[in-house]
């Protein structure tokens, strides 16, 4: 069993391309702005300032865009797919930040495999999402694509893993040009 209860586990060659997954929902809150103002002491007055954001045409505070990007991050590992396989975040590209992030949103993410390729370690798998984090009226307010390093079925034999950036030519970008978009 695994140590995770409840995750999928997902190893590379369980990875099928086009597979889309959908994460619960958070509302977010003032308060949750406010604490990654803190955390990150990016403390503009649009992310903390309820009338300063009014004044600049905003119903209330807005989310910095990294907030959105990390909770596109939070809201997928909730689904557990990669709980005890994964190996490595190896970066996000095309980060877009579309439309402001609203204290009171309810934001979700959609999301499908779009590449996988495997590396010269044959206990490790790369593959990419590509994300999008949408609100209550269905509206992008980040794009995303994320490339991770997740341990294949070989990983399970008894092989030690070995060290994530053993390989660097494994991990850097390619040159294929895929759909921005889902």
């Amino acid at each position: 069993m695994d140590a995770a209860a409840g995750s999928i586990n997902l190893r590379y060659e369980d990875i099928a391309l086009g597979a889309e997954f959908e994460t619960a929902v958070h509302t977010v809150t003032e308060a949750d702005i406010a604490t990654f103002a803190e955390v990150t002491r990016d403390h503009h007055p649009l992310h903390v300032d309820r009338a300063y954001a009014k004044s600049r045409g905003f119903p209330a505070v807005i989310g910095h865009g990294l907030f959105g990007l990390s909770l596109m991050e939070g809201l997928k590992s909730e689904l557990k797919l990669y709980e005890e396989t994964s190996v490595a975040s190896l970066g996000w590209d095309e980060v877009r930040f579309t439309a402001p992030i609203v204290a009171g949103d309810a934001l979700r993410v959609r999301f499908r495999f779009v590449e996988k390729r495997s590396t010269r370690n044959p206990e490790r798998g790369i593959v990419i999402e590509a994300l999008d984090l949408v609100n209550q009226r269905d509206e992008v307010v980040t794009a995303a694509r994320h490339t991770s390093l997740i341990l294949t079925r070989q990983a399970d034999r008894g092989v030690p893993v070995a060290t994530a950036h053993d390989r660097k030519e494994d991990v850097g970008p390619k040159t294929a040009q895929l759909p921005r978009r889902i």
